[in-house]
């Protein structure tokens, strides 16, 4: 297993054409009906949160990561349509990297399994 972190994000804000800094980034894992949380920290100025995790595998599960879009954009005199962008993943293979990359526009939000 590689030294980064088994769970990583970006942010692209594909309106500007550049990443998202300083975006409050939140992860949390399923307990039942419940979520707890495993993870905080704020998109570099490359839109990269580095070092979410300590390496090593991951316990199964579903995560969702909430991304707070309406800070990021009121920061930059903006309107946004979305406060928070919400995704949820599942873990199924824990020595496996999962990226979560997020592109965003004050409107619309999409994201994808990356690499």
């Amino acid at each position: 297993m590689s030294a980064r972190s088994p769970i990583t994000t970006h942010i692209l804000d594909v309106n500007r054409g550049k990443p998202a800094a300083n975006v409050a980034v939140n992860l949390e894992v399923q307990h039942g009906n419940d979520w707890k949380p495993v993870a905080h920290g704020k998109t570099n100025d490359d839109g990269r949160v580095e070092g979410l995790l300590p390496p090593g595998p991951l316990p199964h599960g579903v995560y969702r990561f909430t991304f707070a879009t309406g800070e990021y954009f009121r920061s930059l005199n903006l309107e946004t349509f979305y406060p928070f962008a919400v995704v949820v993943f599942e873990v199924k293979n824990p020595s496996e990297h999962y990226h979560v990359p997020l592109l965003l526009s004050g409107h619309g939000y999409s994201t994808y399994r990356g690499s």
